[in-house]
């Protein structure tokens, strides 16, 4: 069954999107071939660190270096997820160990959870049930500013105001959607 999901667009800085060469996204893991084959090109030392990652509008899990910027991951597309990921070696195999949305260039909801959870299946990879650490991104309706909603506290850091409930990041006017 194929169930429409929310996309999410780039709303960071635009230099940093207009910085990406075509063809440089992340690597694409589309079979759990794909996996072991990065895996195993990785350093330990990258394998302690998360990476980032986006699930691109096909439903494959992408990869990139941790301080690799989300649209560059995504050669500058629209996701269905965008966060960080780490990978941990468990009875002789991968999993995941933890999973975030932490993105501030797509500032993905954590309704976002299914699209990961999907592109992991596919590759065979274990992962919890939700995202280990969920961040709340929410656009504050007085001063436009993009704010991450700490501790279930819905006032924007920047003005005071209150934080909608809903997630409302690309809904404001395209003019500078940065967050």
């Amino acid at each position: 069954m194929n169930v429409r999901r929310r996309s999410y667009r780039y709303v960071g800085p635009a230099d940093l999107k207009a910085a990406i060469r075509p063809g440089s996204g992340g690597r694409r893991i589309v079979s759990p071939t794909d996996f072991a084959h990065w895996a195993a090109g990785q350093t330990a030392a990258e394998l302690l660190e998360p990476f980032t990652f986006v699930v691109d509008m096909d439903g494959v899990l992408r990869l990139a270096p941790r301080r690799s910027e989300h649209v560059a991951c995504a050669d500058g597309e629209r996701v269905l997820s965008a966060g960080e990921i780490s990978f941990i070696r468990e009875a002789d195999r991968w999993v995941v160990d933890e999973v975030s949305n932490q993105s501030t260039g797509y500032c993905p909801d954590a309704v976002s959870w299914p699209a990961v959870a999907d592109a992991l299946d596919a590759i065979d990879l274990g992962h919890p049930s939700r995202f280990t650490r969920q961040v709340v991104f929410r656009r504050c309706p007085g001063c436009q500013e993009c704010a991450i909603v700490r501790e279930d506290d819905f006032v924007c850091v920047f003005c005071g105001s209150d934080l909608p409930e809903v997630w409302n990041v690309d809904t404001a006017s395209p003019r500078d959607l940065r967050c």
